[in-house]
């Protein structure tokens, strides 16, 4: 995940030679049963472990898109094949699971920069994915630890500083899984791949967590996986907070310090 380049470091006015730790950034080819379908820049997992994570986050997208809706719509996913080209991780769908590919080419809902209209997009988000259905509940001290937890648990982040993270936690405050990735949108779909390959789909008594804003496409991303509480360290966006509402999730920015704004679904903070 990290590698070292040289730089001349310029610190109290006197130069220095020095070696910087840098986070990798690769690009990954996503295919469905064969067919190219989507290239993402990511961030390799570490060695023992990156095959898993490029499944966990071809998994993720699949889930989020919209094109799978449990580990049993996948038949097997091969393993990252690396060459001159880039870096592919295959796919194979269950025969008897139907998708329309060409559908991904346009992304209709998975950009708050498509130009249609917000009300239109949370619509089309629901033709795929339900509201939350959850009566989870989590105390406001509980919440206010997260990020503490989360930081503890960035180690690639203490060395290069240019990863986001997202977190799973369970209503106690319990670490459940942490993914890093250069792009945070990678970084929940490692998650959420994750999550659906262990089966533990949906994540209604869960928490997700986030090191920067909350994006309209990372609620979308929760929401397929069924997340009811979804935190930031950073602000939300204002589409962002709407499909949270219309969802039935509760949406919460600026969690660090002490303090917090929760935007919707205030129920499920108990006090």
């Amino acid at each position: 995940m990290i590698e070292s380049r040289p730089v001349l470091k310029y610190q109290g006015g006197e130069p220095t030679r020095v070696d910087d730790d840098l986070v990798i950034e690769e690009p990954l080819e996503i295919r469905v049963r064969g067919q190219s379908i989507a290239v993402t820049m990511r961030t390799p997992g570490p060695t023992d472990v990156r095959d898993a994570q490029d499944a966990e986050l071809a998994a993720g997208f699949l889930l989020s898109e919209g094109l799978i809706k449990s580990a049993d719509d996948i038949a097997r996913i091969d393993p990252c094949v690396r060459s001159e080209a880039g870096n592919i991780v295959n796919v194979f769908l269950a025969p008897a699971i139907k998708v329309d590919l060409d559908r991904l080419s346009r992304h209709v809902f998975a950009s708050s920069s498509c130009g249609i209209c917000g009300k239109a997009t949370i619509e089309s988000v629901h033709q795929h994915f339900e509201p939350v259905k959850s009566e989870v509940r989590i105390s406001p001290d509980t919440l206010s630890a997260l990020p503490a937890k989360l930081r503890e648990a960035q180690t690639c982040f203490d060395r290069t500083g240019g990863l986001h993270a997202a977190a799973l936690f369970d209503s106690t405050g319990t670490l459940i899984a942490v993914r890093e990735d250069v792009g945070r949108h990678n970084a929940v779909d490692k998650l959420l791949g994750y999550a659906m390959l262990k089966r533990m789909l949906p994540l209604d008594q869960h928490v997700l967590l986030i090191s920067g804003r909350a994006s309209f496409e990372i609620v979308q991303k929760a929401l397929a996986g069924g997340v009811p509480i979804v935190a930031a360290v950073s602000a939300p966006s204002s589409l962002a907070v709407e499909l949270a509402e219309e969802s039935a999730m509760t949406l919460v920015g600026f969690l660090r310090d002490g303090r917090m704004n929760v935007y919707c679904g205030e129920h499920r903070i108990a006090t």
